[in-house]
């Protein structure tokens, strides 16, 4: 990237954080939703070291911000998170799936072929993963966060009477937009856990980071790679990379939206460093991102003050925050997990707008008339394909719960519309050559 790019990012962070730093702070913590739930199961297991994914996490914030200019989240690799925690992996399995993960993604940004694919894949099906992605997140949210509380139960603290008054207080930043409603979860949920912890003489204590080198071997790379490795690739290219850099574009137009390639050499980049040091596997996300912009992130100012909170608390208190964490209200996690997946359905709205960038290049475009600046919008047969080929692509994302299989459904779907026309192009092809001349 040009200097006088990284200049002019510099100055917007910097200028975004000075006139709205309540914003930028709230929308900084938004992804903790998705961050704290598989980061703290994942610890307790030992299979990551905290102060490890805190510090590395961190770094790559701040780096992120101050490249991109942009609020991309780092998160953990979801699938890989969720193979993890079921099998109990050590630390050297865990690492070989990241590792593995990221070096196919080096290789597909390097050769361009994560361009091409980003190049390949519909709008609709793109705009498919990301409201199916949505959907994912507020079933999940709902079936194990907040489904596991009583009215007055597992304790004062967390139950769903705090839920409701979380997702009450969510509604009122439709209104309200200016509030800090991440940041204000953040506090209270943090005072409840301090609280608990104190009770039970549990508070975290100073413990500087000692980087300590975790290097897969003999079985763990075949272990790592086909139990989880394999199922975080799809995932990895399709929502880590190819919807995060169409939902940058949607939500933050004002900024030049970085590329495919770039964001795939990121994530290569970000675990081929960290997964040597027990770090947990990451990635970007369209979920973190939708999360960051609705609680008011626009900036990359908002993942440098966050990357730095968690390199400081990652080097001098790390593994003893495992217990606090712990005690974090799942009431309050979970609306903010419902939040985020309520942000990014939103981006389906656009599909048959002037919001969807590729309608200029479509057939069958017709323009309003009776103004100077012409709308494209698609013919109604049009939309209602496109319309279809993205609600496959959510269907079978959520019923299969894999983006690869939505994906795929969603191609299929798109291909089907288009087949009558292929057929009768290639069948006046055929006739045009047989036909004798005059």
């Amino acid at each position: 990237m040009a200097a006088s790019s990284l200049k002019d990012i510099t100055t917007r962070n910097l200028r975004t954080l000075r006139e709205r730093p309540l914003a930028e702070l709230s929308g900084a913590v938004g992804d903790l939703g998705t961050f704290l739930p598989l980061t703290i199961a994942l610890s307790i297991n030992g299979t990551i070291s905290l102060s490890s994914t805190l510090v590395c996490s961190g770094l790559f914030n701040i780096l992120t911000g101050v490249f991109f200019g942009i609020p991309l989240p780092v998160q953990p690799m979801k699938a890989i998170a969720a193979v993890a925690i079921a099998n109990t992996f050590n630390n050297g399995e865990i690492a070989a799936a990241g590792i593995s993960v990221s070096l196919c993604i080096l290789f597909l940004s390097i050769t361009g072929i994560l361009r091409w694919f980003s190049d390949t894949i519909p709008i609709p099906v793109v705009k498919g993963i990301q409201v199916g992605a949505g959907l994912s997140l507020i079933i999940t949210s709902g079936g194990n966060l907040i489904s596991r509380l009583g009215w007055i139960t597992p304790s004062w603290a967390d139950n769903r009477i705090w839920a409701i008054a979380a997702f009450m207080f969510l509604l009122a930043t439709n209104y309200f937009r200016d509030l800090p409603y991440a940041l204000v979860v953040l506090i209270v949920g943090l005072v409840f856990s301090v609280i608990l912890a104190a009770r039970a003489a549990d508070l975290p204590t100073f413990r500087p980071w000692i980087p300590v080198l975790s290097i897969p071997r003999g079985d763990e790379w075949r272990v790592g790679i086909i139990t989880a490795g394999i199922g975080q690739l799809p995932l990895t290219a399709l929502n880590s990379v190819i919807a995060v850099v169409h939902l940058a574009g949607d939500l933050i137009s004002e900024v030049e939206t970085p590329n495919v390639t770039d964001v795939g050499l990121s994530v290569a980049m970000m675990n081929l460093v960290r997964c040597w040091f027990g770090a947990m596997p990451v990635c970007y996300g369209s979920g973190g991102l939708a999360a960051q912009y609705r609680f008011g992130a626009r900036s990359g100012g908002s993942v440098i003050v966050l990357g730095l909170a968690k390199v400081g608390i990652g080097i001098f208190l790390g593994n003893t925050l495992v217990n606090l964490f712990q005690r974090f209200p799942l009431a309050l996690l979970g609306i903010m997990v419902i939040a985020a997946g309520l942000e990014l359905c939103g981006v389906g709205e656009s599909l048959n707008t002037t919001g969807a960038k590729d309608l200029g290049q479509m057939r069958g475009i017709r323009t309003l008339e009776g103004n100077e600046e012409t709308t494209l919008l698609p013919e109604k047969d049009e939309r209602k394909k496109r319309w279809a080929v993205m609600m496959v692509t959510v269907g079978f994302l959520v019923g299969f719960k894999n983006v690869a299989v939505g994906c795929a459904a969603g191609m299929l779907c798109h291909w089907s519309f288009l087949l009558p026309e292929y057929v009768s192009r290639l069948r006046g092809r055929r006739e045009g050559q047989i036909r004798l001349p005059d």
